[in-house]
């Protein structure tokens, strides 16, 4: 028979909480109805507003109403009407609510039929002081984690749910800024203009090409360069290695910030001190920053500066941990020193830092201090809008978005590159050997 089950089961089906306290576990059976209290007048003021809101973004925008004093004479008076931007953050936050209010709903409902379950086979439910033990002894964890998930829900996946909204919205500069004018669901029209709208699709592929160029170009110089420089300081003839290490340390050490603003004026083309090395020995300066060709060389090389000794300490910890007899039997076989790099020390490192070189390249999409603070996106290009020669997508997104209010456009670019990042690590770590092998202990 699961009378007690099903009994359990129905109840806590009606309102949140019965199915327990039909269990006689009373106090859980009561968290839940206050729950359910709780949240039933949250939603009783809330919920039809958020729907609304989210379906029509507001209806009545902010303005003058002109109308007639007590004297006759015609005045005007600023009525406030809504918001469209604040009506779709509040309309979101109550339908997240929902969700987790819904989520409770179904853990009720499951709890409720495993508990009459053990009844029915005639276990004897725990009281709450026993609930709470077992959930410290086996729980711990899982009941832990709820309030950091809670955190990211509010904190992290609402942020990227608000953008992907603003996407298919026209909501940017000069027509549709509330709360002065509302903004309106427009669907793919967005997508559509970035990637088949004149000046605006030369813009994105342009920014696109270059943003893939830079990802491949810093990651690999920055890598091996790191790489390079492990090997040499690692090799057995060099003296005083820690001192070579605690040098090559120090462009990372110093805060990036720094770093660059110096690089930007060093580089300068009218004052910097390397075109003025160039000529005390006779040779015209560069254009490093103002012409578009030397502004990338720039900006690849500076990045080179202060991401090499990321590189050089991840690998020097990796070249600690490759066994010396791999070494010993590769000189037995009569391998060369290159042999030796090419058979061994080259697949452990890529076999462990695979992953981290996956990582440094989606973050090198994201580099947005190495171009903002170097070059700020410059020079000017007159074929493109709103961004200049060096311009990544991120730092195009940063442009659209504070300088220009092209908020649906922006949050186009910042979907665009999830999808990138996203499609590129997945696939590419998915490949690697380390996940395979782990894959496959597991």
């Amino acid at each position: 028979m699961d009378r007690h089950r099903t009994r359990a089961t129905i109840l806590s089906i009606l309102s949140l909480g019965l199915g327990q306290i039909y269990n006689r576990q009373y106090i859980k059976g009561a968290i839940f109805l206050l729950v359910e209290v709780l949240g039933i007048a949250y939603f009783i003021n809330y919920l039809s507003f958020a729907f609304w809101g989210i379906t029509t973004l507001g209806d009545t925008p902010t303005g003058f109403v002109k109308f007639k004093s007590a004297s006759g004479i015609m005045v005007s008076k600023l009525v406030q009407g809504d918001h469209s931007i604040i009506i779709m953050i509040q309309s979101l936050i109550t339908l997240l609510f929902l969700t987790l209010f819904i989520i409770a709903y179904i853990m009720n409902i499951k709890d409720a039929n495993r508990i009459g379950s053990l009844r029915d086979a005639g276990h004897k439910p725990n009281n709450f002081k026993q609930s709470v033990r077992y959930i410290l002894d086996y729980k711990f964890a899982q009941v832990f984690l709820v309030l950091p998930a809670i955190g990211i829900l509010f904190f992290t996946i609402m942020p990227i749910i608000f953008m992907i909204m603003l996407a298919f919205t026209n909501y940017s500069a000069p027509d549709h800024i509330p709360p002065a004018k509302l903004v309106n669901w427009v669907g793919f029209e967005t997508f559509t203009n970035l990637v088949s709208l004149g000046t605006w699709s030369h813009t994105f592929y342009g920014v696109l090409t270059w943003t893939i160029i830079w990802a491949v170009l810093s990651t690999v110089t920055t890598y091996f360069g790191g790489m390079l420089v492990a090997l040499l300081v690692s090799q057995q003839g060099i003296k005083f290695k820690g001192m070579w290490r605690t040098l090559l340390i120090i462009p990372y050490a110093i805060p990036q910030l720094i770093s660059l603003l110096v690089m930007k004026n060093l580089f300068n083309g009218q004052f910097g001190p390397i075109n003025q090395y160039f000529g005390y020995f006779g040779l015209g300066g560069l254009p490093w920053l103002t012409d578009p060709f030397w502004a990338k060389v720039t900006v690849i090389v500076v990045n080179m500066w202060v991401g090499i000794p990321v590189s050089m300490l991840l690998i020097m910890g990796v070249l600690t941990t490759i066994p010396k007899d791999m070494y010993e039997a590769a000189e037995v076989d009569g391998a060369t020193g290159f042999q030796k790099f090419k058979i061994v020390t080259l697949p452990m490192i890529l076999f462990t830092t695979a992953p981290t070189l996956i990582t440094q390249f989606a973050g090198n999409i994201n580099n947005f201090n190495a171009i903002y603070l170097l070059t700020a996106g410059n020079p000017v290009n007159g074929d493109y809008q709103y961004a200049g020669s060096t311009d990544l997508l991120v730092t195009w997104l940063y442009k659209l978005t504070l300088d220009q209010n092209k908020n649906n456009m922006a949050s186009a670019v910042g979907i665009i590159i999830f999808v990138i990042v996203a499609s590129f690590s997945i696939y590419n770590y998915r490949r690697t050997r380390s996940f395979k092998e782990e894959d496959m202990i597991q």
